[in-house]
């Protein structure tokens, strides 16, 4: 294993996460509704953001089986790569040319962005494997994780100086400010992508022999997959709890601010709170792994769900900026454990000759399962003219959830697999 590729590997990740940050997260859904959505009803504006949100995230559902047949299939990656990390690049940039009442423009934007950044990290994700060898890929890819954290995190701190204090930027206004912060996503990730491209090789191989097209492969894979999973009823069950659970818990990610701004919270204040959900995040990650040793996986995993649904029924009754730093600090409290939690009760209760295949569809309907929330959010709020009616629907998602959460036995399902696995074939390392 070479250190300046894994490190070269790892700055990627430092750099494109300020596109999650400042852009999804952050910054944009501020300025989506107090500047591009300028004159458009406020309960409106936070619709059409869900709705941008949820045709963004079906885009991305329906290109990823493809993208992964082309990762698989050919030996472009870095191409591929570089191609749709450039196009979250430019989007980001222009994202500083959007004006007032220009919503349509800036969701086209936010499509085109988010599109090249999930697509991007399909062939990042590849790269892994190849950067790492089998005793150090689990240890370079949390690194990776935690890097992206920092990266993210640092620059919104930057951004929300540039927004807060513009005067030390010799900007005239924090409207410059939210121009120049959209403008900086593009280059650091730019930046930070340059040591991949120059240390990074592509690993020489045979091409497998195609007999039909990488849509074919792609979704021909997802149907064998989901066949399969009949003979995984554990398994099953715990997808269908993910499905809904991580719907709500993708939905607080993506609306949390944009919700906060209808309801009255100023901006600075709402990206604050982005800021310390951000930082909060890293060490509970880890104090979720040792709670998980303590009290179980799935025991942990469903004290994170209650604490979710404690935030969207406080949420609900949210009208302070006060309450909304409490509700980022418990965000930050669940946000990782939740999702590595997910992760690791599903590996144990996967095959060990297909990793690759059950993640795979593991990443495919994770995406899938984001589009509803955000749309049931929009849709409430738009038939019934209250946002704070649109957070409360989440906790249908996490109620569901968490009940079939209870009847998930990890045990026997760990045993399926264990019965369904092929002693002749090789585990594979890699989990995608």
């Amino acid at each position: 294993m070479e250190k300046r590729s894994v490190w070269s590997w790892i700055l990627y990740d430092f750099g494109n996460s300020a596109f999650a940050t400042t852009i999804m997260a952050a910054v944009l859904p501020v300025f989506y509704y107090d500047v591009a959505a300028k004159g458009v009803d406020q309960s409106l504006a936070t619709s059409y953001w869900g709705y941008s949100q949820s045709i963004a995230v079906l885009i991305v559902a329906l290109l990823a089986p493809i993208l992964g047949a082309i990762s698989d299939y050919s030996a472009a990656k870095k191409k591929f790569l570089m191609f749709f990390a450039f196009m979250g690049m430019i989007a980001s940039v222009l994202l500083a040319f959007v004006g007032e009442g220009d919503y349509l423009f800036a969701s086209l934007l936010l499509i085109i962005g988010t599109i090249g950044f999930s697509a991007s990290n399909v062939f990042y994700d590849a790269f892994l494997p190849e950067v790492a060898d089998k005793d150090t890929i689990d240890q370079v890819s949390a690194k990776g994780f935690a890097f992206g954290y920092i990266g993210g995190g640092v620059l919104l701190a930057i951004n929300l100086l540039m927004i807060l204090k513009y005067e030390w930027f010799g900007l005239q206004s924090s409207m410059a400010g939210t121009q120049l912060a959209f403008i900086s996503v593009g280059v650091w990730w730019l930046v930070f992508s340059i040591p991949l491209l120059k240390n990074v090789a592509e690993e020489k191989k045979m091409k497998p022999k195609r007999t039909k097209s990488y849509f074919g492969i792609g979704f021909s894979r997802v149907i064998h997959t989901v066949k399969e999973l009949r003979l995984y009823k554990q398994l099953l069950i715990f997808l269908f709890a993910f499905w809904l659970y991580n719907d709500g818990i993708s939905t607080i990610i993506k609306m949390a601010t944009i919700y906060g701004r209808d309801i009255g919270i100023d901006s600075n204040s709402l990206i604050i709170a982005l800021l310390i959900t951000q930082f909060v995040g890293i060490p509970f990650a880890f104090l979720f792994g040792w709670l998980a040793k303590k009290i179980t996986a799935k025991r942990a995993l469903m004290l994170a769900l209650c604490i979710y649904f404690a935030i969207v029924v406080f949420g609900y009754f949210m009208t302070t900026a006060l309450h909304f730093y409490i509700l980022a600090i418990c965000v930050g409290f669940v946000q990782g454990g939740a999702q590595a939690l997910s992760r690791s009760i599903f590996g144990r209760m996967v095959p060990g000759d297909r990793h690759a295949e059950f993640f795979g569809f593991y990443g495919i309907s994770a995406k899938f399962s984001a589009i509803f929330g955000p749309f049931a959010f929009a849709l409430v709020g738009q038939l019934t003219g209250s946002s704070r009616l649109g957070i409360l629907s989440l906790v249908f998602f996490f109620i569901a959830g968490i009940i079939l959460l209870y009847f998930v036995d990890i045990d026997e399902g760990v045993k399926q697999a264990h019965e369904k696995t092929d002693p002749e074939k090789e585990p594979v390392v890699y989990e995608r």
